[in-house]
């Protein structure tokens, strides 16, 4: 799925990953792979200039490798640690690529790039909880990013459900997660579209594996009838 918003380009690729092109030829990607969920599909554009990880579970450094450019830069959650995930024996900083780690509420400058997080968490109190009780994505463990490209800022959440701090953000383009898995479900990210009131909402995490199975259609004309263009292709 490739959509043309202003001056970037944005295909959605499966699950989290999202490619982001500006007109300036900046390339961004967010949680590339894994391709065992047939993310990527084999491809190997190494075309990244800049690589956005938001916690351990979308970590897969074979993905990284298949979209970075050789001078890339990843930047990746504080809290991942490749040694702590089944399969995966490398830490980021063992990647043959520029590494910054940074925190869940920072705000930076990268070259020609403006770069925020904000906090990505299920709540406690909430339904994405395992069978004893403790959150899939438990709070200090990962991020969602806000990135803005020749002025047109995107916001990919993360893996999260909706909090407070998403409706204090100011971004064009808003990439909510819909599964209602172990993330919102459709509701929670129409009704934070809503909130967040951004110029186009392209959703994200669903229909890629079984486990995020979603009815797009049901959250698009949710989100339509709130007044905000949302877009499945172009």
């Amino acid at each position: 799925m490739t959509v043309r918003f202003d001056a970037i380009t944005l295909e959605w690729l499966g699950l989290a990953t999202v490619r982001l092109e500006g007109q300036t030829g900046a390339v961004v990607y967010t949680d590339p792979g894994p391709e065992r969920a047939g993310v990527l599909d084999g491809s190997e554009p190494r075309d990244g200039d800049l690589i956005l990880v938001s916690h351990d579970h979308h970590y897969d450094p074979d993905s990284i490798r298949r979209v970075a450019r050789d001078d890339a830069l990843v930047v990746v959650h504080e809290s991942i640690d490749g040694s702590e995930i089944e399969g995966i024996s490398e830490r980021p900083e063992d990647l043959p690529f520029d590494v910054e780690r940074v925190r869940a509420d920072e705000s930076f400058v990268l070259g020609p790039l403006d770069l925020f997080t904000t906090p990505a968490y299920n709540d406690p109190d909430g339904p994405h909880t395992n069978e004893e009780g403790v959150p899939y994505h438990p709070e200090g463990r990962g991020c969602g990013f806000g990135i803005t490209i020749d002025g047109v800022t995107v916001f990919w959440p993360g893996d999260t459900d909706g909090h407070d701090v998403h409706d204090t953000v100011s971004v064009d383009c808003f990439l909510p997660p819909i599964d209602g898995t172990v993330t919102m479900d459709r509701h929670a990210a129409a009704s934070l579209a809503d909130r967040i009131e951004p110029d186009l909402v392209v959703p994200v995490r669903y229909d890629t594996v079984p486990e995020t199975e979603a009815d797009v259609d049901a959250f698009v004309v949710d989100v339509a009838r709130r007044g905000i263009p949302v877009a499945l292709d172009g």
